[in-house]
């Protein structure tokens, strides 16, 4: 059941992040985010810089609050990190922390309130590592899939002419049962997609 809701969640990542370009970025880190506002027909795009205080890393539900001073007052915004309103993320400043949540940086200000930069080098994108992780996941279990199906065989052959047929009886049930899961997962997908 957790298996079919990982792949779903992962296809779904992959539909809302295929056009843009999400970055890797941490607690601590100068974010410039930029967002597409509609009023009425009109649409426009707005930035949104500050600091990135807390994240949450909930595969879909992911998020995460990115805080700014504007004329003297605190400002946070929460915002989805798969939503389609955001247009493009941009990492101005990397930051040296040590702590996942900088919640105490709201009663701070001036030079208290600073962070120390770090360089972290060139990281890639956020989306190209899972992209690279879904690969591997894929390429390891077509690799593993294979090799221990074909191994039984051979070796229950030689010993016994009866014992490979009820294992040949099981081999098509599980290969109906898996298409047929995966029936059912294309229909879910096309009805969610219409409607």
């Amino acid at each position: 059941m957790s298996n079919l809701l990982e792949t779903f969640e992962k296809k779904q990542i992959e539909k809302l992040t295929g056009k843009k370009r999400i970055p890797t970025f941490r607690p601590g880190d100068t974010l410039k985010v930029t967002i597409r506002i509609t009023e009425g027909d009109k649409s426009r795009l707005q930035a949104f810089e500050g600091m990135c205080i807390a994240r949450k890393n909930k595969s879909v539900n992911s998020n995460f609050t990115v805080r700014k001073l504007s004329h003297g007052e605190g400002v946070e915004r929460v915002f989805p990190l798969f939503s389609p309103i955001i247009e493009k993320i941009e990492v101005v400043r990397k930051g040296d922390v040590r702590r996942a949540k900088l919640y105490y940086l709201r009663d701070r200000t001036g030079k208290s309130a600073r962070i120390a930069d770090r360089d972290r080098g060139d990281e890639a994108d956020q989306y190209a590592i899972i992209d690279e992780a879904n690969t591997n996941e894929n390429q390891q279990t077509e690799a593993e899939a294979p090799a221990p199906a074909e191994a039984p065989a051979e070796a229950e052959a030689p010993v016994e002419a009866e014992a490979p047929a009820p294992a040949e009886a099981s081999a098509p049930v599980e290969a109906e049962a898996l298409a047929e899961v995966a029936e059912e997962d294309k229909k879910n997908t096309d009805e969610s997609s219409k409607s």
